[in-house]
C-alpha cells in the first residue's frame, strides 16, 4: 500500500499593525514548517494581500489603523470565502470576537499564544475543521449574544430544513459539547454525529463549528447559562 502523502501545511497571512507581533509569529511558523506568504499592518492591506497572496489562513489582528479586522474579514470571506480567519485579541472575551465569529472567522486566538497552540492552531483551522474548544466559544457567546446577536448576522436562521435531530444536535453543539460527547449523550456513533453535523453545516450555509455554536444562541436552541 503507498503511504498516504504528507498534508500541505498551510500558507499564512499575519495582519496585526505591531511589527513585533507579526515578526514574532513569523519565526514562530516559520520554525515550525508553516509558510507565512506575507505580512499586513492594517485591515486594507489584509484585503489586498489576500487578493495577491491568496493564503489559506490570516492571523487577524482585531484592533488595526485604517480599517479594523472586521471589516477585513467581511471582506476577504466575501472575496475568498475558501480563506480561513483567526481573529488575533489581547483578551479572551473581546466582544468583537463574537462579531468576527458571526461574519464567518474559524475563531480567535490571544495574543500570548505558546508557540505550539499557535503552530497547532493554523494547522488545524487550516484543514477546514474548528479551532476553538466549544465551551470557550460558548462562554463568549453567553456574554455577548444578547447585545451582539440582535444587531446584525450574517449566517442563516432559518432552522426549518434541519430534522428533529439535527436539532438536537446542533443544540448540543451550542452547550459546548465535542461530537464524542453528543454522541454519548443520544446514543449514537461518533460517525453517526459527524455525518449530523455536516448535513447542519450544509443546510444552514455554515463554515464551521464556532458558527454552529453562535446560530444555536441566536435563534434561541440555547440560552444563557444553559449547560
Amino acid at each position: 500500500m503507498t503511504p498516504a502523502a504528507p498534508e500541505r501545511a498551510p500558507r499564512v497571512l499575519i495582519a496585526d499593525d505591531q511589527t513585533l507581533i507579526r515578526t514574532g509569529f513569523r519565526l514562530i511558523l516559520t520554525a515550525r514548517g508553516i509558510e507565512v506568504a506575507g505580512e499586513a499592518a492594517d485591515g486594507a492591506e489584509a484585503v489586498a494581500a489576500v487578493r495577491e497572496l491568496k493564503p489559506d489562513v490570516v492571523l487577524m489582528d482585531i484592533r488595526m489603523p485604517v480599517m479594523d479586522g472586521l471589516e477585513a474579514t467581511r471582506r476577504i470571506l466575501a472575496e475568498a470565502p475558501g480563506c480561513r480567519v483567526l481573529m488575533l485579541t489581547t483578551f479572551d472575551l473581546d466582544r468583537y470576537v463574537y462579531t468576527a465569529l458571526s461574519l464567518g472567522a474559524g475563531g480567535f486566538l490571544l495574543k500570548d499564544v505558546t508557540p505550539e497552540h499557535l503552530a497547532a492552531a493554523v494547522r488545524l483551522v487550516g484543514t477546514g475543521d474548528a479551532l476553538l474548544a466549544p465551551q470557550i466559544t460558548r462562554r463568549l457567546v453567553e456574554r455577548y449574544a444578547a447585545e451582539a446577536g440582535r444587531t446584525a448576522t450574517a449566517v442563516p436562521a432559518d432552522l426549518a430544513a434541519l430534522t428533529p435531530r439535527e436539532r438536537e444536535v446542533l443544540t448540543l453543539m451550542g452547550r459546548g459539547l465535542s461530537n464524542t460527547e453528543i454522541a454519548t449523550e443520544l446514543t449514537l456513533s461518533e460517525a453517526t454525529v459527524k455525518s449530523h453535523v455536516a448535513r447542519i453545516f450544509a443546510k444552514l450555509g455554515l463554515r464551521d463549528r464556532a458558527q454552529a455554536v453562535v446560530i444555536a444562541y441566536e435563534t434561541g436552541l440555547v440560552r444563557p447559562g444553559t449547560r
